[in-house]
């Protein structure tokens, strides 16, 4: 699998193109299949691990995978700052939220170490040079090798990467908003953002690494859904999200380049996040080994300048 070298202040982080997220078969009780996950992942050359303070139990599910690894061979991705789950409106976005949630996860990981830390959330009320001195301090005392920002928008990301060179710190070296091949409606989780054509742009001129979450919509362009799904309430939080007409168009082309090149739909929308003119990484959350596998598989598709301009515009 190709991997790339991020060079940061206080070293080199290396990130798989493909990076294995957290999916619900990470339980403690569920070791044998986490096992066989990881396993192919792994033999695939995969190193880079996705998780969060947020995401239940993973964190200790891949705390017990890690003992029997090298832990130097892999990069860790954790998050911090989520609202807790008994009060899923009220901000947690302050320095000593971040030094709490990554005790706890280097506790749960069992390891001295993160090599990325995401702040998983934004709090726009909150100034954002108290957070960059913390995260910058963290570097410094070698708990986390690098940090960045999830579901902020690109006006704070500005701000923070200001103030982080006007005090000589630490500066934020990934975004992670939400990227994929659909337009979405709306935000499917309070709080999070997805990158729009500003962004896009941004992140071009200036070669920022990206990690994309939800990069394949949710199965979308894997004929998840039908039309006339709109109608099944069960399934209200897609339709509310990506059930547009540019999407249904979009899905079309995939099918035909699918045809065309002997692949699936759905690795042309993966191949399409994979395709972008800057440092892109693609998080994803599979359940069985196919599904992994045909992500995998996504990193051999070409597109071409005129393919990538054809599902965008979905004709």
């Amino acid at each position: 699998m190709k991997s790339e070298i991020t060079t940061v202040g206080s070293g080199e982080i290396r990130l798989s193109k493909i990076i294995l997220g957290s999916s619900d078969y990470l339980k403690l009780n569920n070791m044998p299949k986490v096992h066989t996950m990881f396993g192919a992942y792994v033999n695939a050359g995969g190193l880079a691990i996705d998780t969060a303070r947020h995401y239940r139990d993973s964190e200790s599910v891949i705390g017990e995978w890690l003992r029997e690894q090298p832990r130097s061979a892999y990069t860790i991705i954790t998050k911090c700052c989520h609202p807790v789950r008994e009060a899923p409106h009220a901000p947690r976005v302050t320095p000593e939220d971040i030094v709490q949630d990554l005790t706890t996860s280097l506790e749960m990981l069992g390891t001295d170490y993160v090599d990325i830390l995401l702040l998983h959330r934004d709090d726009t009320t909150y100034p954002v040079g108290p957070l960059m001195e913390t995260l910058s301090q963290l570097v410094d005392e070698h708990k986390i090798k690098a940090f960045g920002v999830s579901n902020w928008t690109l006006d704070r990301i500005k701000e923070a990467l200001a103030y982080c060179e006007e005090h000589q710190l630490h500066p934020i070296t990934f975004n992670s908003p939400n990227l994929s091949l659909a337009a979405v409606n709306c935000q499917r989780w309070e709080n999070t953002v997805t990158a729009d054509q500003e962004m896009l742009e941004w992140h071009k001129v200036n070669q920022f690494p990206l990690i994309a979450w939800s990069a394949q919509a949710e199965g979308f362009f894997g004929h998840r859904f039908k039309k006339e799904d709109a109608a099944d309430p069960t399934l209200k939080e897609f339709v509310d999200v990506y059930f547009n007409e540019l999407n249904w168009k979009r899905l079309a082309v995939c099918d035909r380049l699918a045809q065309e090149k002997g692949v699936k739909p759905i690795q042309i929308s993966l191949a399409y996040v994979l395709h972008q003119p800057f440092p892109v990484f693609a998080t994803i959350g599979p359940e069985e080994e196919w599904q992994l596998q045909d992500s995998l598989d996504a990193l051999d598709i070409h597109l071409s300048d005129e393919e990538m301009e054809s599902l965008r515009k979905g004709e």
